[in-house]
């Protein structure tokens, strides 16, 4: 991700640009000749920066100071290059290639992380857990269920981004205001041979020539970078869902990011295993929620056909957005691949809650043998009370069941039968099994060739 937003990278592809308009322009007989372009493409990568940054401290224009450091490369096609173009002939183009580029990568590591957590989910699919909401005890789901809720939401993250890759349009040789003036001056006010440069264009740059913008102002439409910017947003909530949750049952002894052999959670309380990874990523992934604004802010502003408050504002926002959701997506594939289990925590937790959560279940038997249903509730009702105070008052553990086998109206019912985990997750185990073929194994089919990549992550 740093490289497709590298310096490099940038001018490299103004440079591509720059040889791609004079091609075309050459195939259809302007004053470009063979020899000309031959040494455009020869000089494509040999940036001097410092001849670059020289141009612009005079001239006080980036791309201008970029048209001179390139004819000085190749002073035998100064004088072509950029030829009938504007600054977002170049600008839009590339940043369109780059925008594409950066979010084919991001589609990549949320696939990542969505193979990562179906894993996890495919092996606890049947391991009862308790469940929350509200953030208080709650019926029992599995372990693997839950994962699979964060693997929906990073799903949904990538048909995000897939349909912005999708969506991605072409801005084309406009001109400066978008009519092609300067284009049609050059050929002679031949409409059909504009169409025709544009269309070439497009073809070198590997661009498909059905998708470019039908029509455009200066730029392309900013509320392109606005959608960008929120489907970024999208994945980072995901991100910082999944991170969170991960948090708060590493605090319950439940389940914990990896953790290494003389990793250090405190400087003072040696002790501590903090979830320093999930935190990382969940800071990672609140700064791109909230760049999401910018891009609609800017979209907003525009004036008429551009004004230039876009520019400052999109240098920052759109690089920084998606540096930071590429360093939070590759934490949360390490962390999702080194997932810890603790069982016994998890049905500690689970039997210490179970009992109430079977009395309802204890309601349906007495009944079926004939007690009172409201005299069998009361009964269940006060001994409930009685345990709860217990347990949260007095810090006993729960005795519910001793309560209600002391209690002549229950004798004779097995309620260890009825305190059996496994009878109250419903069907979450086949769900994690449809949602994995459903899902899941689409998206590790389109993403095989780097799924298994595994991130270097220096947290």
């Amino acid at each position: 991700m740093r490289r497709t937003w590298s310096a490099r990278r940038k001018f490299g592809t103004w440079r591509r640009i720059w040889l791609a308009l004079a091609e075309s322009q050459h195939e259809l007989g302007l004053a470009v000749t063979t020899a000309q372009v031959t040494a455009l493409r020869a000089h494509l990568d040999d940036i001097d920066f410092a001849n670059a940054d020289a141009h612009e401290a005079r001239l006080r224009h980036d791309v201008m100071a970029h048209v001179h450091a390139y004819g000085d490369a190749v002073p035998q096609a100064r004088g072509i290059i950029h030829l009938g173009a504007t600054s977002q002939d170049v600008v839009c183009n590339a940043d369109t290639l780059i925008l594409r580029d950066a979010l084919s990568i991001i589609a990549e590591k949320l696939a990542r992380t969505i193979d990562r957590a179906s894993t996890f989910a495919t092996e606890y699919r049947a391991l009862p857990t308790l469940g929350w909401t509200h953030f208080q005890p709650a019926q029992p789901t599995t372990v693997g269920k839950r994962a699979t809720l964060w693997a929906q939401d990073l799903a949904i993250a990538l048909s995000e981004i897939e349909g912005r890759i999708d969506g991605m349009r072409l801005r084309g040789l406009r001109g400066a205001t978008g009519t092609q003036a300067s284009y049609l001056g050059l050929l002679g006010g031949d409409a059909a041979k504009v169409e025709d440069l544009e269309q070439r264009f497009a073809a070198k740059l590997g661009w498909p020539t059905d998708r470019r913008w039908p029509v455009c102002g200066q730029t392309y439409p900013r509320l392109v970078d606005a959608q960008i910017l929120s489907s970024l947003a999208i994945a980072a909530a995901a991100v910082h869902k999944c991170c969170n949750d991960l948090r708060l049952l590493a605090n319950l002894k439940e389940i914990e990011e990896p953790f290494e052999a003389e990793q250090i959670g405190s400087s003072a309380m040696a002790y501590k295993r903090n979830p320093m990874r999930c935190e990382r990523a969940t800071g990672l992934a609140r700064f791109v929620m909230n760049l999401s604004g910018n891009g609609l802010d800017t979209a907003a502003t525009q004036w008429l056909e551009r004004t230039l408050d876009d520019s400052a504002n999109r240098r920052l926002s759109l690089p920084e957005a998606f540096l930071a959701l590429d360093g939070a997506l590759d934490i949360l594939t390490n962390v999702l691949g080194g997932l810890v289990v603790h069982r016994a925590s998890i049905r500690a937790r689970l039997d210490a809650e179970l009992p109430f959560m079977a009395s309802e279940d204890i309601l349906l038997a007495a009944t079926a043998r004939g007690a009172d249903r409201q005299h069998a509730h009361e009964v269940i009702r006060v001994h409930s009370q009685a345990a709860g105070h217990a347990v949260k008052s007095e810090g006993k553990p729960n005795d519910l069941l001793a309560r209600l086998r002391s209690e002549p109206l229950f004798a004779g019912l097995d309620l260890d039968v009825l305190l059996d985990a496994s009878a109250y997750i419903g069907r979450a185990p086949e769900q994690v099994d449809a949602f994995v073929t459903e899902v899941v194994q689409p998206i590790r089919t389109r993403y095989r060739a780097t799924l298994a990549d595994e991130p270097r992550v220096r947290v």
